[in-house]
């Protein structure tokens, strides 16, 4: 097995890392935070232009087909800047239509998503999960319950979130697009891409929380030098890179695995979306501490990504779910 991006691949991740640099995303984060979309539908347009989307639509649609490392690679990139918006729950709503077997329900969204021009949300249904992300700004909010699939008419109030920018609605409404046993099948197959980017997503904003607590520890001075060169703290953060380090390999195999069809991918992308949540959950614990008074300050841009590490810890996937998961034969 190769655990090694390839030329191509390195090189994608260099151009997401470049255009998303350039474009301000803690202003864009804000603004999503405050109902103004306009900001992150930019980016998401652009975001489609450089491929991200296409990336889970079959070619027959106007996408490159189900490139899982290729999208575990964009996703890293997009924790690393903290973009807002349904992006995981985008690329799931298409790998659902794609195994549907619906071809007008495909024909339908799944060109629109490739391009940017739809942005989707996707709402599994249960006890534990009545809520869709975003989906007061969403183009199109599907909701499987059982062995349905509909599209919901309306998004329902917004409600709080530890994430400002990560919105969540009870969807209502809606008409049947797909009935029958293969949706319990593409609903499976679906959370599955979902907790494979969500496990990416988190490993990049992981390591942006590491990487500006570093910058920050050797800047801050206390005693007359700097707080980064005493013993508790180079320990702090080097069990948060070390976390971050053995989720790298654990997330490119479940990628991997999802690419080959591997019988055993549901437990790999288990291992990849605990293991990574809690690294990324643990460096946002270091960052808030080391970053001391500082470091509960809505103010400071480092708490988007802060505040964003709980909750993809826990979606799709709790710690809990997935490490289940992992023990069942």
């Amino acid at each position: 097995m190769r655990f090694l991006l390839d030329d191509e691949q390195r090189e994608f991740a260099r151009s997401l890392d470049g255009m998303l640099a350039a474009a301000s995303t803690p202003a864009v984060v804000r603004a999503w935070a405050a109902g103004d979309h306009g900001p992150g539908r930019v980016l998401w347009a652009r975001l489609a232009e450089a491929g991200v989307f296409g990336l889970a639509v079959p070619e027959e649609h106007g996408g490159l087909g189900l490139l899982p490392v290729e999208l575990s690679v964009a996703f890293t990139e997009l924790g690393r800047y903290a973009v807002p918006g349904p992006l995981v729950e985008t690329v799931a709503a298409a790998a659902l239509l794609d195994r549907l077997g619906d071809e007008a329900a495909a024909a339908a969204w799944l060109p629109g998503i490739a391009s940017g021009k739809t942005a989707a949300s996707l709402c599994l249904l249960s006890p534990d999960s009545p809520f869709a992300l975003d989906a007061d700004a969403a183009d199109a909010v599907l909701v499987v319950d059982g062995d349905t699939v509909r599209l919901a008419e309306t998004a329902g109030p917004v409600q709080p979130s530890a994430d400002p920018a990560r919105r969540l609605a009870r969807p209502l409404g809606g008409t049947v697009l797909a009935k029958g046993p293969e949706v319990a099948t593409a609903a499976a197959h679906a959370a599955d891409v979902a907790a494979l980017v969500t496990a990416a997503q988190a490993l990049g904003l992981g390591r942006t929380l590491l990487a500006r607590t570093v910058e920050y520890v050797k800047q801050r001075t206390q005693f007359g030098v700097a707080i980064g060169s005493f013993q508790a703290m180079k320990h702090r953060l080097a069990d948060v890179s070390i976390a971050l380090e053995f989720a790298q390999p654990l997330v490119h195999a479940a990628a991997l695995a999802l690419a080959s069809s591997n019988p055993d991918t549901g437990r790999q992308i288990a291992a990849a979306k605990v293991s990574a949540g809690e690294a990324a959950y643990a460096a946002a614990r270091t960052a808030l501490q080391l970053h001391g008074a500082l470091g509960y300050t809505d103010e400071l841009d480092l708490s988007l990504w802060i505040r964003k590490a709980r909750a993809l810890r826990d979606a799709w996937g709790t710690p809990a779910v997935c490490r289940a998961r992992l023990l069942t034969p």
